[in-house]
């Protein structure tokens, strides 16, 4: 339970917060680089000769740059070191934070051009840390910070291998994968490579993110408990403001004393002015020796005078003062020299992959469990213990468990009693009573039983169970690129076989998918059942053509829905109740949308009720949005019919109770239509939409089938026309004794339309109603059925 609630959470944040994690990933790498870019860039500003004569005394620099440009100097950065240009730092003007800076030759005092390419990592850094956003910008980098490290534990204790102190389980990536099995190798360990990495960048980054976590590692690590670090250290040329009422700074001072601290080994020196007058000057210098780049001491100086007031030295730190104070070294990379900034780099840079497959194991995820949840609707459940056939399935993706239900669905075809149970709900007393049994399960990783399956593998499969009176067969899905091929299938099968079950055929191993394996299953199925064989594989999309669109409900608060007309595919043919499978822009690597059909073939056209979604941004929703807005009339359109027997009509004439709210009208009209063509007219309709002056779909046609008899009764509920909001559900509890009257006449229940709400609330006024033990006996009878979503 705890690693599925894991697992959820993982890429719950990694679908909201992978995408920030990306940009700021590679915005961080681009902005690490930026000395060695923009010197390259700008050789000849931001490069100056050296000359024997040496560098000017701070003082004159002061005095040319002041007169030069009629501003005061609030700050100096200087690296004598190979030529560099020194860059110096002006009082910003009233209400604003930095003043502007420029570059100078330290031997002349000249003032340089402007490089280029200092807009671009301006901005850089401001998405770094900002998104380019401010303070809110700046809220959402520091939870994704957090995130991030959430990411590196969470992810460690998820991937965690069987064999722990193998290091190719760790650190070795397989090529010759494919698919979904290739983007969680990648994903997994692409993170095991980078983790130490990010764990670094996002200790260190919530560093400049949040108040508390930098007072509490000062407290932490710094030498002096109550001694605050300045947020930042030295920086990159980052120059304090000088406020008016510093006016006299004796630079000669300075000067002297400086480097009478410092001694000739003096290498780079940032002068920082003090922000109000009374307090001393800041000189945060690094020595030719220094253990990184970053290992900055820290001089306070009188500006007048130049008298030292405190000398800090890195060296005399503790080590975890010296953390403490290279936390901008750690977070890049360059404590640990060059070498430690390209390793930093390259991870910073690859953090986009992880966001990439992270989606694509969530979209694989989501198409195999609506798959599966689209099997599971087309089935209805068996009763009696023990009785028939169990189907027990153990999923890691959804894959087994789609194939799980769709083997339901073909037994229960040919007439056998089915029960399907997910491994994890499975216990003792369900296999003493099973007398036949089907195991579709999956091995997740190297060997591994799924999330879903592990309590079921150590409750049991340690256990001794008399199974002598139990067949079974198993289906194992895996991928052959690990070791351990089918490995949890395989301990399964060989637990049963100890506890006396019999094996009807050895177990089947399906290598990613394979296509002539799962024809294997069906055959060896086919054989002790005597089902007919039929291919567990997707069929292929074909094309409909777009004849046009009405809009149903103009004016309306709503959303815009939408009666969409389509041209049939060659060769269509379908039932009431069926699906039609849309691509979306006809993109193959999108999710299909599923819409119920509200026509029939006789009709000559194939209808569906579309309402219209808006993203929050305002953007239309993928499906939605090209049915009833992008696509165009004659365009063509890709998708597939798909059978959909649980809520086809009864075959008796049986009176039939429809119910639905907004686009589930589609199907109900569907069902009404193909009842009505065969002269079946005791029907019941009850729909609920918003207002009924914009919100009555099919108005005219609903009335004309009431006022002709082919429809018993009409019960509307529109929710915003009084003041008390009314559903269907209420509707439907109002005529408690009715739907009574109705029942005892055999009459089956049809729900069509959103889960969440109306089905929920239907549910409950029939347990209510009817009682819970009459409601599952009306549902296991097939009375009861539901195309919700």
């Amino acid at each position: 339970m705890f690693k599925k609630a894991l697992f959820q959470l993982h890429w719950l944040f990694g679908i909201s917060a992978g995408l920030v994690l990306a940009l700021m990933g590679v915005t961080g790498a681009l902005y690490s680089f930026e000395g060695e870019i923009m010197r390259a860039l700008n050789p000849q500003v931001l490069r100056v000769e050296v000359r024997e004569s040496g560098m000017l005394a701070p003082a004159e620099w002061v005095a040319r740059i002041e007169a030069a440009e009629g501003k005061s100097v609030s700050g100096l950065w200087v690296d004598s070191r190979d030529g560099n240009a020194a860059r110096v730092f002006f009082t910003p003007p009233p209400g604003e934070r930095r003043g502007p800076a420029r570059y100078f030759d330290p031997y002349s005092g000249e003032l340089l051009a402007q490089p280029d390419g200092q807009a671009f990592f301006g901005l850089m850094l401001q998405l770094h840390r900002f998104l380019a956003m401010g303070d809110s910008g700046k809220q959402i980098t520091a939870a994704s910070t957090l995130a991030l490290l959430f990411f590196c534990l969470s992810g460690l204790y998820l991937r965690w291998p069987r064999r722990a102190l193998n290091w190719r389980a760790w650190l070795t990536l397989d090529w010759a994968k494919r698919g979904r099995a290739f983007n969680w190798d990648l994903h997994a360990v692409a993170g095991t490579w980078c983790l130490l990495f990010y764990l670094l960048a996002g200790l260190t980054g919530l560093y400049w993110s949040y108040d508390w976590y930098r007072e509490g590692m000062t407290r932490l690590l710094g030498d002096a408990p109550t001694a605050r670090q300045a947020k930042s250290g030295p920086g990159k040329g980052r120059g304090a403001a000088m406020p008016e009422g510093v006016t006299e700074v004796d630079y000669d001072a300075l000067w002297r004393n400086l480097q009478n601290a410092t001694g000739p080994e003096l290498a780079v020196w940032n002068l920082r002015l003090p922000a109000e007058a009374g307090k001393p000057a800041t000189v945060f210098y690094l020595l030719a020796d220094a253990e990184h780049p970053r290992a900055f001491n820290q001089l306070r100086l009188d500006p007048q005078s130049g008298r030292v007031v405190r000398h800090e030295r890195y060296a005399d730190k503790s080590w975890s003062a010296q953390l403490l104070n290279s936390v901008y070294a750690l977070h890049t990379g360059e404590y640990f020299g060059l070498v430690g900034r390209i390793l930093m780099f390259a991870a910073s840079l690859a953090m986009p992959l992880f966001a990439i497959t992270g989606w694509l194991l969530y979209l694989d995820r989501r198409r195999k469990k609506r798959a599966a949840q689209s099997a599971r609707g087309a089935f209805a459940p068996s009763t009696g213990p023990g009785a028939g056939w169990l189907v027990g399935f153990a999923s890691q993706s959804g894959f087994a468990e789609q194939l799980a239900w769709q083997t339901a669905g073909q037994l229960q075809a040919a007439g056998l009693p089915v029960s399907v149970q997910s491994l994890a709900t499975l216990d003792e007393r369900s296999l003493r009573q099973a007398q036949n049994a089907l195991f579709v399960v999956s091995t997740f990783g190297d060997g591994e039983a799924p999330d879903s399956a592990r309590g079921f593998e150590r409750r049991l499969l340690g256990a001794e169970l008399a199974l002598g009176e139990l067949s079974y067969a198993v289906l194992a899905l895996g991928d052959r690129q690990y070791q351990q091929f089918c490995g949890f299938a395989r301990r399964l099968h060989d637990w049963l076989g100890r506890q006396g079950a019999n094996s009807l055929f050895a177990p089947v191993e399906v290598d990613a998918g394979d296509s002539g394996a799962l024809d294997a299953w069906q055959r060896q199925l086919a054989a002790v059942t005597g089902v007919r064989a039929t291919p567990l594989q997707e069929r292929p999309f074909a094309e409909w053509r777009l004849l046009g669109r009405e809009c149903l409900n103009p004016g309306s608060s709503g959303a815009p829905t939408y009666l969409v007309r389509l041209e049939p595919a060659p060769g269509a043919d379908w039932q009431a109740g069926d699906i039609l499978e849309l691509l979306p822009r006809n993109q193959v690597e999108q999710q299909p949308r599923d819409y119920s059909i509200a026509s029939l073939p006789a009709d000559g056209v194939l209808e569906l009720i579309v309402r219209q979604e808006r993203h929050a941004d305002g953007s239309l929703g993928l499906g939605s949005g090209w049915l009833t807005a992008e696509a165009q009339p004659g365009q063509v359109l890709r998708g597939r019919l798909r059978s959909n027997s649980a809520f086809h009509p009864p075959r008796d004439d049986r009176p039939l109770i429809l119910i639905g709210n907004g686009t589930g009208l589609a199907g109900l009209r569907g069902l009404l239509k193909a009842r009505i063509a065969k002269g079946q007219g005791r029907n019941w309709l009850l729909f609920g939409e918003r207002h009924v002056a914009h919100d009555f779909y099919c108005r005219e046609e609903l009335q004309a089938w009431l006022a002709g008899g082919q429809l018993t009764r009409l019960d509307l509920a529109f929710s915003r026309d009084q003041t008390h909001k009314v559903y269907v559900q209420d509707r439907l509890g109002e005529q408690a004794g009715e739907l009574r009257r109705w029942l005892e006449q055999g009459a089956a229940i049809y729900v069509c339309g959103s889960l969440d709400g109306m089905a929920s609330g239907v549910e409950r006024v029939l347990r209510e109603t009817l009682g819970g033990a009459a409601l599952e006996q009306l549902r296991e009878a097939g009375r009861y059925r539901r195309d919700v979503y």
